[in-house]
């Protein structure tokens, strides 16, 4: 049986999401095959809570860990952290320089989706519609006239490297603005700033079944307030998620191609989730890539798998052996 450490929590806003995502992760791993130990990641961190409550350190030149004298050696890791350090490829090197398999995308794959700029780049490189938007740096003089000119108002104002909406928000005028790229800039040293599209937010999950790069199915996220925040993503009764989307079938089909496209052109791996706006003439545009979604009960994921017939115990177990066969 294969011992598989499912690594949680992290240092970003999602930290609480990760909890649940591997909650979920954990009872939906097949015990026949494998023996899941949980491992928690807050700052240096690193620790496994023993059947008596103690936390006990996974020792980290070889991510191993001491329980009552016999050292446990992992076969491989199952990544279930939101945001710094499991979506940005951080942690993905860390395992690279030990050699330890992993599940989900490697190193440079997370690092590229995370940024959104550079993301949108690659992703408008490759055909597939994206809102404009404008990059800034942490210290760089940011002429409002020209956001609003370029961006036009409302815009949304976000900061590059974080996930969950973290830092996000939208704004009307440049009073607002100013303060939007104060907030972005407490999150992250790089901010976007992107024209504001109309339309239905979506989002369609990707994974591999075999040799087979697989588009899973389109969501509809109908929110009740501005936008589908961090709050809102987390909080029953803030939105509706409406799977399979009611899209016309060739734009339906249209936001598997690009989804699959996407997938394929950033070489990623695992299960992953492309968000997307629509707008009223049916154009899907680009919004971002969820190198490790939440699986949490009020996630889009599961309810993708269950509406395509994908059971999640297989689909994680070809997770874990790919990363192992590689």
């Amino acid at each position: 049986m294969k011992k598989i450490a499912v690594i949680t929590g992290g240092n970003s806003g999602e930290y609480e999401v990760s909890l649940r995502s591997a909650e979920n992760i954990m009872k939906q791993l097949d015990r026949n095959l494998f023996e899941p130990y949980l491992i928690l990641l807050k700052g240096n961190n690193w620790t496994y809570t023993a059947t008596d409550g103690s936390a006990i350190e996974v020792d980290r030149h070889d991510f191993t860990l001491n329980l009552n004298g016999e050292k446990i050696v992992f076969d491989a890791v199952f990544i279930a952290i939101h945001g710094n350090p499991g979506e940005n490829g951080r942690l993905q090197g860390y395992f690279d320089m030990i050699g330890m398999p992993y599940t989900g995308c490697d190193m440079l794959s997370s690092a590229l989706t995370f940024n959104k700029y550079y993301c949108n780049v690659v992703v408008r490189a490759i055909g597939i519609p994206v809102s404009p938007s404008l990059h800034y740096f942490k210290g760089d003089k940011v002429d409002y006239k020209y956001v609003g000119d370029y961006c036009q108002y409302p815009c949304f104002v976000k900061p590059c490297n974080s996930g969950s909406s973290v830092g996000v928000t939208k704004v009307h005028n440049e009073t607002e603005l100013a303060d939007a790229i104060e907030t972005a800039f407490q999150v992250d040293t790089q901010i976007l700033i992107e024209k504001f599209l109309p339309g239905r937010e979506i989002a369609c999950g990707v994974t591999r079944i075999g040799d087979e790069v697989k588009p899973l199915a389109v969501t509809e996220i109908v929110v009740k307030d501005e936008f589908y925040d961090y709050t809102t993503k987390y909080t029953d009764g803030t939105h509706d998620l409406i799977t399979p989307a009611d899209f016309p079938k060739d734009v339906y089909n249209q936001i598997l191609e690009y989804s699959k496209r996407i997938y394929v052109e950033l070489n990623c791996d695992g299960i992953v989730r492309v968000d997307y706006i629509v707008s009223p003439d049916n154009v899907p545009f680009f919004l971002e890539v969820n190198t490790i979604p939440g699986q949490t009960a009020l996630s889009i994921i599961p309810a993708q798998a269950k509406t395509i017939g994908l059971n999640l115990t297989d689909a994680y177990t070809g997770m874990i052996e790919k990363c192992l066969n590689n």
